[in-house]
């Protein structure tokens, strides 16, 4: 970015600054937002920056929409006392500098494993520093639950706990499901075997990872796939003037496995 381009982003981002300060003093609604209020859109509008990028469609608007609401959170927190914009940007920016010696500092680091091998250690350091004692501390609870499962795994590998490979992840799922169908057929509560199916779900959650795949990603084009072979059976079953609900199961599992074979 030559200086041209640095002045004009900076004017841009100093403009948008001061859009939020004005919406904070004289929108109604904007003054009633608090930091709690307003997490419900900083969650809908990352998703949505998701599907942007997937896409490849109106990605700068749904990028600036998410910008937006960092933008308003920092604006609630320079009100309250608690940080301004300049301590927010300053801090991103060293955290980036300490994480990346092999840029910044000098040091060596030849592989981009080696990289986030080197990012995780830093980490451990600060939160070792910060007077973190558990590896799993500092993990947000309110992560999708999938997301959650994924990083607890992460983590709990950074230290040395985890499974050697996929089979034995997988060796663990079939485990649960033992051990959730025995809870099953003894009878016992549905909060037991809830409890077996969480297991089950959480040991799952980590097989991803062993194929270099984020269980997000991987359970999201699932769920895309299943979207799009049950409209085919929905369209199937349409043309022979049957509804779904009027077929039996052994002829929905026929249209189904049907849809799976139509490319």
């Amino acid at each position: 970015m030559n200086d041209d381009q640095l002045t004009g982003a900076a004017r841009e981002f100093a403009q948008l600054a001061e859009v939020i300060r004005r919406l904070r003093r004289e929108c109604p609604w904007h003054r009633e937002q608090t930091a709690a209020t307003l997490s419900k859109y900083l969650i809908e509008e990352s998703y949505e920056t998701l599907a942007a990028i997937e896409t490849g469609d109106g990605l700068a608007d749904e990028l600036g929409d998410l910008l937006l609401q960092v933008l308003l959170q920092t604006e609630i927190a320079r009100e309250r006392g608690q940080f301004d914009l300049d301590t927010m940007l300053a801090q991103a920016g060293a955290k980036l500098v300490r994480r990346h010696p092999h840029v910044f500092e000098g040091a060596h680091a030849a592989s981009a494993e080696e990289v986030a091998a080197r990012w995780e250690q830093t980490k451990q350091a600060e939160r070792k520093d910060a007077g973190i004692t558990s590896a799993l501390d500092g993990i947000a609870s309110h992560l999708p639950a999938l997301v959650r499962a994924e990083k607890l795994g992460e983590r709990a590998r950074s230290v040395g706990m985890d499974w050697p490979d996929l089979r034995a992840v997988l060796a663990k799922v079939r485990e649960e499901v033992d051990e959730a169908m025995a809870a099953l057929d003894a009878g016992e509560s549905n909060d037991t075997i809830a409890e077996e199916l969480g297991d089950c779900l959480l040991a799952l959650a980590n097989a991803p990872r062993f194929v270099n795949r984020s269980a997000e990603e991987t359970l999201r084009r699932s769920c895309e796939k299943f979207i799009h072979r049950f409209k085919k059976v929905e369209s199937r079953a349409a043309h022979s003037g049957r509804s779904l609900a009027a077929l039996s199961a052994q002829e929905i599992e026929a249209l189904w496995q049907a849809a799976k074979t139509d490319k």
